[in-house]
């Protein structure tokens, strides 16, 4: 069963949770199980997630900005890992909601506040962070990631496999596996893609830029005309697929 919790009763259930509190904008700690994931919500301000050596995941955020008395915190345990989201007052009739992935409702009219996340991920917990205005950033993580943002850069480096998009900003991933299931897809419009990819990589690559060069390191098997926008082709034996979009900048992938 899902449990759900305003920062003004979070702290009875954070420590049924086996998490903890303090004294700060927000701080939160607890147990995610190897394999699960933890999901940070934004709508305004940067999510910074690194790598601790610790048994537990820990958060802190920092709220800004002359309306930081309406920004809330909300966390929700879930049978895929904890969401944590930064909650604003919703629109007329339409109170927000936290909930993992997709579900949920994050709006807000007006509200000058940022919230800005520092999260320390342990080895084996997935890391979703996802913003609208801000960069989010990992590094030195051993375990996936999904990274997602609209105004704002993306960088993420990790021993596992990495998922970014953007809208107006930057990609910048080092990922140390490249065996992912089905299909992986980065995306921005106004921005670069630059992917490093261990050797021996294999995909079936769709890349597309108007501004902008494509390059690899990798060996490119082109498939139909290599054009100035969009290029199809196979590096090493195929198989999965790798999108990669942008309009206003270019695409590179690097070997590791």
């Amino acid at each position: 069963m899902k449990r759900s919790s305003t920062l003004g009763i979070l702290t009875a259930l954070a420590f049924l949770a086996g998490g903890s509190l303090t004294a700060q904008d927000f701080s939160w700690s607890g147990r995610v199980s190897a394999g699960n994931s933890i999901e940070i919500k934004g709508i305004s301000g940067n999510i910074r997630a690194v790598h601790t050596d610790g048994a537990e995941v820990e958060i802190t955020a920092d709220k800004e900005g002359p309306d930081r008395d309406e920004l809330t915190f909300e966390v929700v345990e879930h049978s895929g890992g904890v969401t944590i989201c930064a909650m604003y007052p919703g629109r007329s009739n339409k109170p927000n909601e936290c909930a993992p992935g997709n579900d949920g409702r994050m709006n807000t009219e007006y509200t000058k506040a940022a919230a800005h996340f520092e999260v320390r991920v342990p080895s084996g917990v997935l890391f979703v962070g996802k913003t609208v205005n801000g960069n989010v950033t990992a590094s030195g993580l051993i375990a996936d990631a999904e990274a997602s943002t609209v105004n704002g850069n993306v960088s993420v480096t990790t021993q596992g496999w990495a998922e970014a998009s953007t809208v107006n900003g930057n990609i910048k991933v080092t990922a140390g596996r490249a065996d992912w299931q089905g299909s992986a897809h980065f995306s921005t419009v106004n921005g670069s893609i630059e992917l490093t990819l261990p050797e021996g990589f294999n995909a079936e690559v769709e890349a597309s830029t108007v501004n902008g060069d494509f390059y690899s390191d990798f060996p490119l098997t082109v498939q139909g005309k290599f054009g100035p926008r969009k290029i199809t082709g196979t590096i090493g034996d195929g198989g999965r697929k790798l999108k990669l979009e942008t309009v206003n900048g270019s695409i590179r992938i690097n070997k590791s």
